[in-house]
């Protein structure tokens, strides 16, 4: 058995004007890192900034979670732009965030992009380079997936110089390749107690995960999310941050 130091992280503030999704302030005590919205995909300036002081509040890591431009489909659809668009977008967001914690006299600690654009930079690596170059700019880490084989990411990241942090989810089903499990597929999200904790107890005691077809892959996660927006997820967070902790057993 393998006992791993992993943290706990969530995506936050992604409420719009009068439109609330989530419970940020019941998930913010039970948590590490906050990934927060940065208006392209959810929330907006009064709602990035009430989430920065309530992650000060509970000694939370503030990052950034920039996206594609796509409020309506809330990020999760992939967007055709140049690798210049890209980069000038991610700095746009990152910037945005950045100037909201510097007025609240806290830092911006890292960056984990959301949706059809964190799936993006996993399977083509322009992408990826596009983002780092993105993230380069504020000598921050990046926060990415948790692969069987992240030589192609590390030597990319070197190159610009940008830490990485490799994530595994709480929540989502994995492909036997080590990608996330679309979710158009049925049960790639995960949606019962027991699903969610068995996840957490073998990234966090074996380094390994059960795929969506049933084999066995390994992870090295620094990180593990939970999706604000998945109300089994936040509803076992307690649970989830004590089988982390090493206090609990899923079984």
């Amino acid at each position: 058995m393998i006992k791993r130091s992993i943290s706990l992280n969530c995506d936050m503030g992604e409420s719009f004007g009068s439109w609330k999704m989530g419970n940020d302030s019941a998930v913010m005590p039970h948590i590490d890192m906050a990934n927060i919205a940065c208006g392209f995909h959810a929330s907006d300036p009064k709602i990035m900034s009430d989430t920065i002081k309530l992650a000060i509040a509970h000694n939370v890591q503030v990052g950034a979670h920039p996206s594609y431009p796509d409020l309506q489909g809330f990020g999760r659809r992939s967007i055709p732009l140049s690798v210049e668009e890209i980069t000038s977008m991610l700095i746009y967001q990152i910037g945005a965030i950045k100037g909201l914690c510097d007025s609240h006299n806290t830092e911006l600690s890292y960056v984990k992009p959301h949706g059809a654009l964190y799936n993006d930079m996993q399977k083509d690596m322009t992408i990826f380079e596009a983002v780092v170059d993105a993230v380069s700019s504020f000598n921050l880490p990046l926060m990415t997936l948790a692969v069987t084989d992240n030589q192609k990411l590390l030597d990319i990241a070197d190159r610009y110089d940008v830490p990485l942090l490799f994530e595994a989810f709480s929540d989502r089903h994995y492909l036997a390749n080590g990608q996330l499990a679309p979710r158009s597929l049925p049960n790639a999200v995960l949606s019962s107690e027991e699903e969610i904790l068995n996840q957490v107890q073998q990234i966090v005691q074996y380094g390994k995960v059960r795929t969506i077809d049933g084999f066995s892959i390994a992870l090295d996660a620094d990180t593990i999310c939970v999706h604000g927006d998945n109300p089994q997820s936040i509803r076992v967070i307690e649970k989830i941050r004590a089988l982390i902790n090493g206090e609990g057993s899923s079984g």
